[in-house]
């Protein structure tokens, strides 16, 4: 067999892979994940926020504080899901992992995702956790946070806290970062690829140069000039002003508002931010 001859059987393997196993249960999981989102949340029943796990949500997190009763279990659940999938390891002279670490980065994971119930960033298991800014042997810079597609995700304690103190600022490292990891999660063959809706996220792209160049001219006049490095930091700070900044950011451009509802499934504008509108 010639290398031609292979190379077309690999691909057409491929091809034959993708059409009939990839992408039926991709249709299967997003048939699943709208028709069945309460009962994939019962699922979590087995699932428990420790009581001063609770405590620390209930203080610091105000998205959580906004839910409903019954989201609010969802999202207590989800948490302790979530909290049970990763490792968090400390490092650069950050002696231990504190509770208040855990509970406060898990929840801005569950707030991303909050209109997905089936995401847990399960390519990145491992959370790694700085006392400060740190130094990149990659980039040979000194960094806030990064997202590894090794399946790392890297923060800076001291810039996460900086975020949350200032919750309506638009500049908030662990939604920053996370958003990151969630464009990379969707683009990732495994249990959870390709959960945002594709023409949606074409459509948002479109938008999102177009704001760039904006932005690049010297226009811009809503996101900060760092969102126009990249279509992954527009996106990362796109998700900053949506859970920040939501009415200004409606204001500004209801159009792309309203396609990052439908991309995260939820609305922070709204009483209930997952409501019936997107079951």
């Amino acid at each position: 067999m010639d290398a031609f001859s292979y190379i077309t059987i690999i691909l057409l393997s491929i091809l034959i892979v993708f059409t009939f196993v990839i992408q039926p249960i991709r249709i299967v999981r997003d048939l699943i994940n709208h028709f069945y989102r309460d009962t994939l949340n019962r699922h979590l029943i087995f699932y428990r926020l420790k009581p001063r796990y609770k405590k620390i949500l209930g203080t610091y997190s105000i998205y959580y504080r906004k839910l409903t009763p019954k989201n609010k279990r969802v999202f207590e659940r989800r948490l302790a899901k979530f909290l049970a999938m990763k490792e968090f390891i400390p490092r650069g002279g950050l002696e231990k992992i504190t509770d208040e670490m855990k509970v406060l980065i898990g929840s801005k994971a569950i707030q991303i995702t909050f209109g997905h119930p089936s995401v847990y960033f399960e390519h990145f298991w491992r959370i790694l956790v700085y006392q400060d800014s740190y130094y990149s042997q990659i980039s040979r810079q000194y960094h806030k946070g990064e997202v590894n597609a090794g399946g790392f995700i890297i923060l800076s304690w001291k810039s996460f806290i900086e975020g949350m103190a200032d919750h309506d600022s638009g500049i908030n490292l662990g939604l920053h970062e996370l958003a990151h990891a969630l464009h990379i999660e969707n683009a990732i063959t495994n249990n959870e690829y390709n959960f945002l809706n594709e023409k949606k996220l074409s459509a948002f792209h479109e938008m999102a140069y177009a704001e760039m160049e904006r932005i690049k001219k010297g226009d811009g006049v809503f996101f900060r000039d760092y969102a126009a490095t990249n279509i992954h930091e527009f996106f990362a700070v796109m998700v900053e002003n949506f859970f920040e900044r939501p009415s200004e950011f409606k204001s500004y451009n209801p159009a792309l508002y309203a396609l990052s509802t439908h991309l995260l499934q939820q609305d922070p504008l709204l009483p209930d931010p997952i409501g019936q509108y997107f079951r």
